[in-house]
């Protein structure tokens, strides 16, 4: 049974696919070892995938009912003929237990194309499935990954539904592009520093209307004077004679081919980024009620772009998260756990979430700086005393994470109750009314008088 210590028989058949006539060629081994391993064998017929740009190598293990394990092993092409023969070779063995480590970018076509024959695929990290050194081949390695699968020593990764992965593909992709757009910025702004053109000190924003408007006029007849009146929207509140005197500098020929082809790369990526926002709204229209909640979290219901963002890195269904404190693990926004000897070694928390987490240290900068949400402000504050800055942000990212699964488990709006718990109160302190009354109002509570009842 599969819950004895398992006997491990070394395959006497493996079964490989040469690339050319994709002819199958068997090597029978004479001499059988057998192993006794100490580990539970939780699935009797499974397959590891060791997968790489060109090739991948397949084991599918096999366990009887008298607990002997046999091996078969192929080799498949990564085109989509290939797989495609991957997935016949499955079916040939009754094999619908899949487990890969996510190599790259190369394992998401074969994780597509898996999931289309309706396959149970288990994708994990390969920091779970590395293998011993000085032992290592492509089919030891697939070997060694259907090992640990059939032990159930493989901690699965979290792989959102595809029109999610769609989602989260073009938010990525608009990150990178505000990513080149504040490149951009910075390479035109650096422009403008070298030739003594002045107009970070007289605007807020170099590329704002009144701004741009100058800088188009010095690029279309540089070195020339002229009078900035005409080019100073209305509700400029710095004075004529200061813009004036921040334009009075002279950009080289080589300085105003770099600015215009810096002014006109922004143009042509704001305009990828509009139209890639108009997608990601498509896509997200079905999701309206899930966003209408996490848009009820403060912080998020200000640009719809940020509820939209935690949705397509978590998706809509907090079932595959069994607890809040799950989630936070995932998104990195928690203490590692590192002890040895009774001795902490590290308590930093994991560079998982890259995507996620900025958003959420973004969205927490705001909050504790806001007056209307007690709950964050006087728990960032708390901690800051003590921790300082960075670990009370993270501490506030928690607090956010744990709303929204709460939030998208319950189908319940956001309420701020469950931070604002009353603690008992020292019996040895007295306060006044006065002290009460505002202590009650710093934790939230609105006072006022008893309605009057009539005689």
């Amino acid at each position: 049974m599969a819950h004895n210590v398992a006997r491990k028989l070394i395959s006497s058949e493996v079964v490989s696919i040469s690339p050319g006539d994709q002819s199958l060629s068997a090597y029978n081994y004479k001499s059988q070892e057998v192993f006794l391993l100490s580990f539970k064998i939780i699935k009797n017929n499974c397959c590891g995938l060791d997968i790489h740009k060109t090739w991948i190598y397949a084991c599918i293990g096999i366990t009887d009912a008298n607990q002997r394990t046999e091996y078969k092993q192929a080799r498949f092409s990564s085109f989509t003929k290939g797989l495609n023969e991957l997935c016949e070779w499955l079916a040939k063995y009754n094999c619908t237990d899949i487990c890969m480590e996510s190599t790259g970018k190369y394992w998401i076509p074969v994780f597509n194309i898996l999931e289309k024959h309706n396959l149970w695929v288990t994708l994990s990290h390969p920091k779970y499935t590395k293998p011993m050194k000085g032992n290592k081949t492509d089919r030891k390695d697939a070997k060694w990954i259907c090992d640990l699968y059939m032990c159930g020593m493989v901690k699965p990764s979290f792989i959102p539904p595809a029109d999610i992965r769609e989602l989260r593909d073009l938010v990525r992709y608009r990150f990178k592009i505000t990513c080149m757009i504040t490149g951009e910025k910075n390479r035109a702004h650096n422009c403008l520093t070298v030739s003594n053109l002045k107009l970070d000190d007289v605007f807020t924003d170099i590329f704002g209307k009144s701004s741009r408007s100058i800088t188009e006029q010095i690029l279309q007849h540089p070195g020339e004077t002229f009078d900035v009146t005409p080019f100073i929207d209305n509700r400029c509140k710095t004075p004529i004679e200061e813009i004036q005197a921040a334009v009075d500098g002279a950009i080289s020929d080589e300085q105003a081919v770099k600015l215009r082809q810096c002014l006109d790369h922004i143009d042509e990526l704001e305009k990828h980024k509009t139209e890639i926002e108009r997608e990601i709204f498509r896509l997200s229209e079905k999701y309206d009620a899930v966003l209408n909640l996490i848009r009820t979290v403060p912080g998020f219901d200000k640009n719809p772009m940020t509820a939209i963002q935690v949705l397509s890195e978590i998706g809509g269904d907090m079932s595959v998260f069994p607890t809040a404190k799950h989630l936070v693990s995932w998104a990195g926004c928690c203490p590692r756990n590192d002890q040895s000897n009774q001795k902490i070694k590290s308590t930093r928390i994991s560079r998982a979430g890259s995507y996620f987490k900025p958003v959420l240290v973004q969205v927490a900068n705001a909050l504790i700086k806001s007056k209307k949400h007690p709950e964050f402000t006087t728990r960032y504050r708390r901690i800051k005393a003590r921790r300082g800055h960075k670990k009370a942000i993270i501490a506030i990212c928690r607090m956010i994470l744990t709303a929204i699964w709460h939030i998208l488990s319950d189908l319940k709006p956001y309420t701020s109750d469950g931070f604002l718990e009353s603690r008992p109160v020292n019996e040895s302190k007295i306060l006044t009314t006065s002290q009460a009354l505002n202590l009650l109002k710093q934790r939230g509570y609105t006072i006022k008088d008893d309605p009057v009842i009539a005689s």
